[in-house]
């Protein structure tokens, strides 16, 4: 069956174990109510297994923009140790200073992290979206990265039972036929006591879940559960490259799922 210009979500049984690598934007809602800095943990993991962490370098960039102007948190990160279920792992504490009415898109630029099991580079190029006082300003529109997901639905309050939308970019173009990895943040992490939670959920089986984009970088899929689910377009960015070895410049996009009430 052709693509067609409609988002087509597929999902598909890989090789790979369930569980993804994905870098977490998290803070503990994407609804801001009072103003003031609102905790963020970084951490490089794998959520919805509760499974390996992995040490995050020093990140390259961290960043948010606010009603279009770029602000550089880099002064707010915190070198910390994230305690999983597994093993603990360098990760980093942060805050995100949300104050006015709007749409505050938190950008993380990791260094590249080495995958010796694969013997590849894995940069994963993340974005969140927090609001405060539910004025929308700047959700839909792209931040400008190597690579990223521009969200088609407001990313902070999608309902339960709706379907998702994106679209993948990479120099600011569309990717066509980008497979996406969807991921369930099963445990969400204490970020108090910096450590992992029960998760609420088990593994998919057959695999990772997957999404392929149309010829226009577009991609869809059907919300089950409240909570962050995680979009992952892999190898979508225009490095492949880093010391020598290959590198997957991915792009991650973090949406919050309600149910109605």
């Amino acid at each position: 069956m052709k693509l067609n210009y409609l988002a087509a979500a597929l999902a598909v049984s890989l090789p790979a174990a369930a569980s993804a690598h994905f870098q977490l934007n998290y803070t503990e809602s994407a609804l801001i109510e009072k103003p003031g800095d609102v905790p963020m943990g970084l951490v490089f993991w794998h959520p919805m297994s509760n499974g390996h962490a992995m040490d995050m370098g020093t990140p390259e960039e961290f960043f948010m923009i606010h009603k279009g102007e770029k602000t550089d948190l880099s002064d707010r990160l915190e070198p910390a140790t994230f305690r999983g279920a597994e093993n603990e792992a360098s990760a980093y504490k942060a805050s995100v200073p949300v104050k006015r009415s709007g749409d505050y898109v938190v950008v993380t630029v990791p260094s590249p992290y080495y995958e010796e099991s694969e013997d590849i580079y894995i940069q994963q190029i993340s974005k969140v979206v927090l609001n405060r006082n539910t004025l929308p300003t700047d959700w839909d529109q792209p931040v400008g990265l190597a690579t990223e997901i521009l969200p088609l639905n407001k990313p902070y309050n999608v309902i339960v039972g709706s379907t998702f939308s994106g679209q993948v970019l990479a120099d600011g173009k569309p990717v066509p036929g980008a497979e996406i990895e969807v991921e369930f943040m099963a445990a969400e992490p204490d970020l108090e006591k910096f450590s992992t939670t029960n998760p609420s959920v088990g593994e998919m089986p057959g695999g990772a879940i997957v999404a392929i984009a149309d010829q226009n970088g577009v991609f869809s899929f059907g919300i089950p559960k409240a909570g962050y689910w995680g979009f992952a377009a892999l190898g979508s960015g225009p490095a492949t490259e880093h010391d020598g070895k290959e590198l997957s410049q991915d792009a991650v996009l973090w949406i919050r799922a309600e149910e109605l009430k």
